[in-house]
């Protein structure tokens, strides 16, 4: 017989219970809660926003955000394979530039 590398939903449950974290599908899984703890939970993944995420992402990386307003695609300096934001934060505005599996590289621009 041979081994695959599968993931099973026991697999993901066992892998949450000894994470300790708490997440609706495991809650599903384990038979509790409900359908529309899952449908909540997408719906709160789905409202994440770009600006969101590249202040996470610059917080990670050492540089103080302590509000994202909004984050705007930079056109002109992205590429397929790259892109450019500018995030304007309540402390600080910076260009930020994502590549694939590469950390940010991050400017201020104020």
């Amino acid at each position: 017989m041979e081994h695959r590398n599968l993931v099973t939903p026991i697999h993901l449950l066992v892998a949450v219970l000894l994470l300790g974290l708490s997440c609706p599908a495991a809650s599903l899984l384990a038979g509790g809660g409900s359908h529309t703890d899952l449908m909540i939970s997408a719906a709160q993944a789905a409202e994440e926003t770009p600006k969101d995420e590249l202040a996470a992402q610059i917080r990670i990386q050492g540089f103080a955000c302590d509000q994202a307003l909004r984050a705007t695609r930079d056109a002109k300096r992205s590429r397929p394979d790259h892109a450019v934001w500018v995030l304007k934060c309540g402390n600080a505005t910076y260009r930020v530039s994502r590549a694939p599996d590469m950390a940010a590289k991050v400017q201020r621009l104020e």
